[in-house]
């Protein structure tokens, strides 16, 4: 009786430990390739738990968080108030911020017969994305790169045609720089484009600036890497011409840190400091607060607290910067606030 006793336990312990769980999330194609790599290393460690990550943009990873239909999002521009609030009033719980990543977006081009490094300024960038510079020779373009023949060819504007963090961290950049942008445009995960053709997701935006000619456009630095695509130096608050690199991104993030907020809503994009990269962000998962599955819930939050300590390794391969320990640090204790 004993033995067929210590049996069942046996069984009943080995099943629970084997129970397959799946956690779906859904949003920010900028972060896809850091979360891609990160569900398969922490599937190599926990056979049973899967990660099933939907790369479709930050906008539409919020929608789906709010609707319930996925157990996390991702975004690279934080969730406003009117979307937390609505949150709370169809879920029933508070969506948190949990910083994963440091990255950044730049301005990527296909000039042919330009192979050089090209700068831009802040007056260049918002111009173009206006549509009130349109040429590559432009004084404005041309003034920076006095060793580089630009052609007087059209440029061609590419930029996200979905809901998109990325979007969101260009088009912040440009509002702090650009006050006519600020007043026409503004900021969000989708705006109304003056100009330019629409790509879905970087990976939508990477594949057209590579097909079209005199093309420039925004992408994830792991993007342009991966699709050998130029991209230039932007013009820093303190006048240099900086490089997108796991250095620059990290000095955007430095003066934040002290400062960073309770509930890590932050803007990094054009940050103070002379080595800091000004279209530099932070990649958020978006956590509930309460879940009803109380066995995907902790699973969920073992992998949370996984990418935020051992995960930040598999970061610097990807052209992330891995979080400030400081920031880690607050990150932890602010898990205590999830109920399971």
């Amino acid at each position: 009786m004993i033995r067929r006793l210590l049996a069942l336990a046996l069984i009943t312990t080995a099943s629970v430990f084997a129970q397959q769980i799946s956690l779906t999330g859904a949003g920010s194609t900028f972060a896809n390739p850091l979360y891609s790599s990160w569900s398969g290393h922490y599937h190599a460690i926990h056979p049973n738990v899967e990660i099933n990550y939907q790369s479709i943009g930050s906008g539409g990873g919020i929608r789906q968080l709010i609707a319930g239909t996925v157990e996390f999002g991702a975004t690279d521009g934080p969730m406003t108030n009117e979307q937390l609030a609505e949150a709370r009033q169809k879920l029933g719980t508070t969506i948190l911020h949990f910083p994963t990543a440091l990255g950044a977006a730049m301005p990527s081009y296909n000039i042919p017969g330009v192979t050089a490094t090209l700068k831009f300024t802040p007056a260049a960038l918002a111009g173009i994305y206006l549509g009130k510079i349109t040429k590559w020779n432009d004084p404005e373009i041309q003034g920076p790169n006095p060793g580089v023949k630009l052609p007087g060819n059209n440029i061609v504007v590419i930029h996200r045609s979905d809901g998109s963090g990325t979007t969101y961290t260009w088009a912040d950049y440009l509002s702090k720089v650009s006050p006519e942008w600020k007043s026409k445009i503004g900021v969000g995960t989708s705006v109304n484009w003056p100009v330019g053709l629409g790509g879905k997701g970087n990976e939508g935006v990477a594949g057209l600036i590579r097909r079209i000619p005199n093309s420039i456009g925004y992408i994830e630095l792991i993007y342009a890497i991966q699709n050998h695509i130029l991209y230039g130096e932007v013009k820093n608050s303190s006048g240099n011409f900086i490089e997108a690199n796991l250095k620059s991104v990290t000095a955007a993030a430095a003066g934040a840190t002290k400062t960073m907020p309770a509930d890590f809503r932050v803007s990094i994009t054009n940050a103070p400091g002379a080595d800091a990269y000004p279209i530099s962000t932070y990649t958020w998962l978006l956590i509930p607060e309460k879940m009803s599955d109380m066995t995907k819930a902790k699973a969920l939050k073992a992998f949370l607290r996984w990418g935020l300590t051992d995960g930040q390794q598999y970061t610097q391969p990807l052209a992330y910067a891995p979080l400030p320990s400081a920031v880690v640090q607050k990150e932890l204790l602010q898990m205590k606030k999830l109920q399971y």
